[in-house]
């Protein structure tokens, strides 16, 4: 039979088909691709049994014959990690194997090379490893940006949903036909009961798409490398502001659903009241995600395995030092017994990359590593030095660790220490807030069907295709599964403006909050600041005389759009078109569908918000919104750009108010403007919006 050759970026996206399958196994939805790779890149398990693999699948129609490098890479640092251990970003050991990888593929000289050193690392590494690695390395080479990144969601799916489905996933693929295999449901109430308080929250925390944002965030922003890969622009501001954000819409929802703020995670001697049973399969390590009891408690740290010794004294001596940079308003650079001030412009994003302490850390000797330790420490709580020989918990794993209330009060807690480092700077005046000659005059939220300024929310199911991921099946072809999550109502923004003044741009900031606290109190506005949600941040050209501003849900600056977060290969834009990149990078962002609240059934109250500033006070030169994403500019930048927004990320909500402001219509001026609003949930589940390929479709 004649093959077809495959070309190198189309083979590209064979890599990450069937992870943990080695990579000389039949790829491709139906089977159909192979990877024909040199006699020496086969690893010494499979060296004596070449022959036959190579007859075994020597049915492919669609081949792809692998360059066999003249020097092969040395890997023999990741190559010393295990394969059965769980990867993870905030472990040193692990970022440098990480880092090794992605240098060695970022120096590829072609994308034909490329394809051939990632093919000779492939059954040689850890595949969590891996594939952190391959992603991060396309989304940084100039060549590769319309290469599609599957999402992690489909190449793990058993990290996203209950374990005890694939047994039937993998009756549905081998035993029933391509047109009549069922769709499975996944269960919500999977890892808990109602008896746990802290399941009401667990439709969000368990949310596929709040978990991909926080993977695929860590990709563009990695800790890790080299520093053109690293150092983007505000990048330690980002991870403030983006994680701050998280912290502002958990708080939201837990009192839509009757539970306190979240509570800080402040002693790190105290027990650990929640306790979290992922009930997670991992195909990698072949065992189950490790859990945590209840009232559990912290220790001292000694792995030699994962090359970690950490004491909680480590991150108590970090946590001082940064509260005294913060207080003082200094810190030190090494070998310098100088004081260095924090700016107002860029103190915040210095101190963001003390404390998550990646490469551009200034001083990580003088003020550690507490961000990425805090991780690891948790993440080790159920066995610390090793003696179960049990893995790693997901607070390790960036792609699942939002699944466990403790992600929250520990960054509840790294929250704080920037909210008091912006509590030392002076509160904005009012010439610094008001636009002159314009006043916002009426805001609103429009919605079909239902009244003026409600929101309606609901349950929806989406189909999810876990064929990509489950390796080792002796038959092709996509089985779905069937998962719940929120939904709301589309609306639009309707926003009136009075420009006194000659023609001029505005940006328009769409902020939303909580109106009551735990005890139904209204809110004073240093408290309810915090609680600020960021909806939607653009452009408008005012002219002069009354503008009627009128702006979808659907094009937030903070979303991802529901189609890529659920996203399907066969549904990829055209090649080489703009969102044939955008479907790549665009991968982070906050899901559309999480935009809001549950709310409750008689209408959850709060406070829509609108400010339009001065653009000319805005404006960032080298912030280009005509590359690649902007999609949720808001949380992830823009793709080599300038961050689009002189102000600081959540002005005005950033710092505390000026004199006599106790509430926050007193923080108002004229061109902003405050709306009552309700989010009005109704316990009901609406259809999935259909994302199946058809049957003359081919992936990956």
């Amino acid at each position: 039979m004649a093959k077809n050759s495959a070309g190198h970026v189309d083979a590209i996206g064979y890599l990450f088909d069937r992870p943990t399958e080695p990579v000389f196994n039949s790829k491709g939805g139906d089977g159909s691709f192979q990877f024909l790779i040199p006699d020496s890149y086969y690893t010494d398990k499979y060296k004596e049994a070449q022959q036959s693999i190579v007859t075994k699948f020597n049915s492919a129609s669609i081949t792809y014959k692998v360059k066999e490098m003249k020097t092969l890479p040395d890997i023999s640092l990741p190559a010393s990690m295990s394969r059965k251990q769980n990867f993870s970003v905030f472990n040193d050991y692990h970022r440098q194997c990480a880092t090794t990888i992605i240098n060695i593929l970022l120096d590829a000289k072609s994308i034909e090379d490329f394809v051939s050193v990632a093919i000779y690392i492939h059954d040689r590494v850890n595949t969590y490893l891996y594939i952190y690695s391959l992603s991060v390395a396309l989304l940084h080479r100039k060549d590769t940006t319309s290469v599609p990144i599957p999402s992690h969601l489909t190449l793990f799916p058993e990290l996203y949903m209950d374990k005890a489905i694939f047994s039937q996933a993998r009756e549905e693929e081998n035993i029933v036909p391509v047109g009549s295999r069922n769709v499975i449901d996944v269960p919500q109430d999977f890892s808990a009961s109602h008896l746990d308080l802290e399941h009401r929250v667990a439709y969000w925390r368990e949310d596929v798409g709040v978990n991909l944002c926080h993977w695929h965030w860590h990709l563009v922003y990695p800790l890790d490398g080299r520093r053109e890969v690293v150092n983007k622009d505000r990048r330690g501001e980002l991870f403030y502001y983006m994680h701050e954000q998280i912290i502002a819409r958990y708080n939201m929802e837990r009192l839509c659903n009757r539970l306190p703020r979240v509570r800080r995670l402040v002693d790190l001697r105290d027990p650990i009241i929640e306790g979290y049973f992922p009930k997670l399969d991992n195909t990698v390590a072949n065992r189950m995600w490790p859990s945590r009891h209840p009232n559990s408690v912290l220790k001292n740290i000694n792995r030699e395995s994962d090359r970690l010794k950490l004491d909680i004294q480590d991150l108590e001596r970090a946590r001082e030092r940064l509260l005294v940079a913060i207080d003082t308003g200094t810190y030190y650079l090494p070998n310098n017994n100088t004081p260095q001030q924090f700016t107002a412009e860029t103190g915040i994003d210095i101190l963001g990359n003390l404390i998550e302490a990646s490469i551009l850390s200034v001083n990580r000797a003088q003020y550690g590593n507490l961000h990425n330790d805090g991780h690891n420490i948790i993440s080790f709580i159920h066995d610390p030095d090793n003696r179960y020989q049990e893995l790693s918990a997901i607070m390790g794993d960036t792609s699942i660790n939002m699944r466990d209330p403790i992600f929250y009060r520990w960054h509840a807690y790294i929250n704080y220490l920037f909210e008091r480092y912006k509590d030392t700077l002076p509160p904005y005046e009012e010439k610094q807030l008001v636009f002159d000659n314009v006043q916002v005059t009426k805001i609103g939220i429009k919605t079909d069907r239902y009244p003026e300024n409600e929101v309606a929310t609901f349950w929806q199911n989406a189909e999810i295709d876990l064929s990509r991921g489950l390796d080792f099946a002796d038959s092709k072809g996509s089985v779905f599964a069937k998962v719940t999550h929120l939904q709301h109502a589309p609306f639009q923004y309707n926003i009136t403006v009075e420009n006194k003044g000659s023609a001029r741009m505005g940006t328009v900031r769409i902020f939303y909050a909580p109106k009551y606290d735990e005890r139904n109190r209204a809110f004073l506005f240093r408290d309810q600041k915090s609680l600020f949600i960021e909806l939607d941040r653009f452009t408008y050209n005012l002219r002069s005389g009354t503008n009627n501003i009128v702006r979808n849900s659907s094009d937030s600056s903070v979303t991802l759009p529901y189609e890529l977060t659920f996203r399907s290969l066969a549904n990829k834009p055209a090649a080489g078109s703009r969102n044939d990149e955008a479907f790549n990078f665009c991968g982070c962002g906050w899901p559309q569908h999480m935009l809001m609240a549950k709310g409750t059934s008689s209408g959850y109250e709060c406070q829509l918000f609108v400010m339009v500033s001065n653009n000319q006070n805005d404006q960032v030169q080298g912030a280009n919104f005509s590359k690649t994403c902007d999609d949720a500019s808001s949380y992830c930048g823009l793709r080599d750009s300038k961050y689009p927004d002189k102000q600081a990320m959540g002005f005005p909500f950033d710092r505390l108010p000026r004199a006599n402001v106790q509430t926050t219509q007193q923080f108002l001026t004229p061109n902003m403007k405050l709306q009552d609003m309700v989010i009005r949930f109704t316990d009901r589940v609406v259809a999935p919006i259909q994302q199946r390929p058809t049957a003359a479709t081919k992936r990956p």
